[in-house]
This record gives C-alpha cells, sequence and structure tokens, in this order.
C-alpha cells in the first residue's frame, strides 16, 4: 500500500470476490470482480437487488470485456450466485470497452434494457462501429502532430485499428437515458445521478443518500489517478479542466461515504482521495510549465509525466494525458501554441 492509499479506509481489507462469485457490501449490493488483459487486471462490477413491473431480479453495473475468459466468468454468476433471478436492467456508468463490452451480449440475454447517458451511448455506439474520427487510425496523425516520430511505434499503433471493437462487439440498438441530477429507483433504494467529464464523455456515478453509498466508476479511483486524455476526435480539448471541475461535484457527499470505484478496493475517504487527486494534478502541471521553458511537444512532456518504459498501449494514454496537461496551461493563458515547419506542435511559456 502506498502512502496516499493508507490515508484511506478499506472497510473489506484484502478480502477480493473471486471471479464468478459476488461479495455483499451493503444491503442488497454485490460486488463482483471480473479480469481484464490488460496491466490493469481487473474490473469491479455491481450487482443490486431490484424489481421491475412486478419481476425480481437484479440490476447489474458495468459489463466487463468482451473475452471468453469475463464470459466464462458471468456463466459462473448466472449458474450460481445469480441462478435464482433474472438480470432487469444493465447500467454502464460510461463507454470504455471494461465498462461496456458485454452490453449487447448481456442485453439480449436477458432481454433488459440499457441504461447510461446520451454522451456515452453515442461514443460507444460510434467506435463499436469504427467510425471515422474515433477509430484506431485517426489518433495516428493526431499522434504525429504532438511530435510521436517513432515509425515502429507507430506501426504498433496503426495494427490496434479494430482494438475497440474487438472488445465491444456490438452495443444495444436502444438505450434509457441518465442525466446528472437524476434519481430513481433500484430496489428499496433511490440513487441520485451524478455525471463527469474529463476521463470520458458524460460519465455517470451512482450516489444512495439511504444506503451512503457511491459508485463513483473511473472519476474516483483509490490506488491510481483517472486517465484525462486529449483524442483526435477533439484535438482542442480541455479535459482535465473539465475533470477537476467535475471533482467538485461530490463535495456534498459525507465522508464516511462507501465509495465503490472500478478499479482497486471500496473505500472510505472520499474527500482525502480527492484532495490527492487535485495536488496530484498541481504536481504534474507544474512539472510540465517547469520544462516548457524551451518549446515542447506532447511526445517531449510524456518521459517527465510518466517514468518507466510504455508499451503502444500505454503510450496512447500518456500522449493524451500529457496533452491534457498541456492543454489546460495553454487555456489559462500560461503556455502558448506553436506549429513548426515540422508540422509538429509545440508548447512554451509565455
Amino acid at each position: 500500500m502506498n502512502p496516499l492509499e493508507s490515508q484511506l479506509t478499506y472497510p473489506f481489507a484484502d478480502e477480493l470476490p473471486a471471479p464468478g462469485t459476488v461479495k455483499e457490501v451493503a444491503p442488497g449490493l454485490g460486488w463482483l470482480r471480473m479480469p481484464l488483459p490488460f496491466a490493469l487486471d481487473h474490473i469491479n462490477l455491481w450487482a443490486l437487488k431490484d424489481e421491475r413491473e412486478g419481476r425480481a431480479g437484479w440490476t447489474v453495473i458495468d459489463c466487463g470485456v468482451a473475452t471468453d475468459t469475463t464470459r466464462a466468468a458471468w456463466e459462473q454468476v448466472f449458474d450460481g450466485p445469480l441462478a435464482s433471478e433474472p438480470i432487469l436492467r444493465v447500467i454502464a456508468t460510461h463507454c470504455h470497452p471494461d465498462h461496456v463490452g458485454l452490453s449487447g451480449w448481456l442485453c439480449e440475454r436477458f432481454d433488459a434494457p440499457f441504461w447510461l447517458t446520451a454522451g456515452e451511448f453515442g461514443f460507444a455506439r460510434m467506435m463499436a462501429a469504427a467510425l471515422p474520427g474515433v477509430d484506431g487510425p485517426s489518433a495516428i496523425p493526431h499522434f504525429e502532430r504532438h511530435g510521436l516520430v517513432d515509425q515502429g511505434m507507430l506501426e504498433q499503433m496503426r495494427s490496434r485499428r479494430n482494438y475497440y471493437p474487438s472488445l465491444v462487439p456490438s452495443v444495444p440498438d436502444a438505450y434509457t437515458r441518465l442525466q446528472d441530477g437524476q434519481q430513481f429507483a433500484i430496489g428499496d433504494h433511490r440513487w441520485r445521478v451524478i455525471t463527469g467529464f474529463g476521463h470520458s464523455p458524460e460519465h455517470a456515478s451512482l450516489y444512495s443518500e439511504a444506503l451512503n453509498v457511491l459508485v463513483s466508476g473511473d472519476m474516483v479511483l483509490p490506488r491510481i489517478s483517472t486517465n484525462v486524455s486529449v483524442f483526435a476526435v477533439e484535438p482542442e480539448g480541455n479535459p482535465l479542466q473539465q475533470y477537476l471541475d467535475s471533482l467538485g461535484k461530490f463535495a456534498g457527499l459525507p465522508e464516511d461515504v462507501l465509495v465503490l470505484p472500478s478499479h482497486g478496493k471500496p473505500f472510505r475517504g472520499l474527500h482525502t482521495r480527492i484532495a490527492q487527486l487535485r495536488q496530484h494534478h498541481v504536481a504534474r502541471l507544474a512539472e510540465v510549465l517547469e520544462a516548457c521553458q524551451e518549446p515542447q511537444s506532447a511526445v517531449d512532456i510524456v518521459p517527465i509525466m510518466f517514468r518507466r518504459q510504455l508499451d503502444a498501449h500505454q503510450l496512447s494514454f500518456a500522449l493524451g494525458e500529457a496533452l491534457a496537461h498541456l492543454h489546460k496551461l495553454w487555456n489559462d493563458g500560461m503556455l502558448k501554441r506553436v506549429t513548426g515547419v515540422d508540422g509538429i506542435i509545440r508548447f512554451q511559456l509565455i
């Protein structure tokens, strides 16, 4: 446990649900843990006792990626903890593959509606269809403009052209919209939607006052900082500012709320963790600003922010995050942006 983690409280200590099992973390609320084929090797999913139109069953929050391993883990759940009652509704916090990968499979299997925000539904559909602008090849000129000239790395990135569709083979054709501030019942308890921005288009966290539980999705994680990136489809975006602004929307929640994150362990200490995340970005922004006394591309900034060897998958996120920090400083009027004769965009202290 790192020093920042030690400032949080973990009510279930190191106890983790095994694949195919469900661990109760609050009345009628179960924790599932599914494997991921990445360095970040797991995602937490949530199953809530529910009743809809006279039918008893479950609402599940997030789905896992579309791999045989994850499907097999779900089959264990269907044969075991959830064997007696069906899934009545599938909710997704946001559109990333580990959250919506099996949404089509689950919704079709149980004839269940799909609930998420309009922004997340639209992007999930666009990326699953590999539409130009959000497909893999669209990222290449974006990265080249920001200093990536390593042809071997660019070729590796080109080879990932079907990355999203391979993990999200289908997204339901229709959805039920979640909106900020909306309240609705899951079983015996009401939940409020808290939307967030910067990590994804319109992320939905869910808060139950009665249970004192926050399903934070990827907006607040206990061990790692949430990826905040500038992508090719929104090349002049300011996602870090959006993310920091979004953290303020959790200000009114109790300090002892039980936070159920998508990665890592359930914890208490929401406001402590948010303060840590803010400080993390303050420190990274200071590093970037110091480096930009001389013109710097996003590629130049990556080794300052990420002091380890990165593969193509990791580099794509690192470049996006470096650019997010540069764009905040640029939008704050602290950096200027110049395109060189080589076509590469660089940032420099004003």
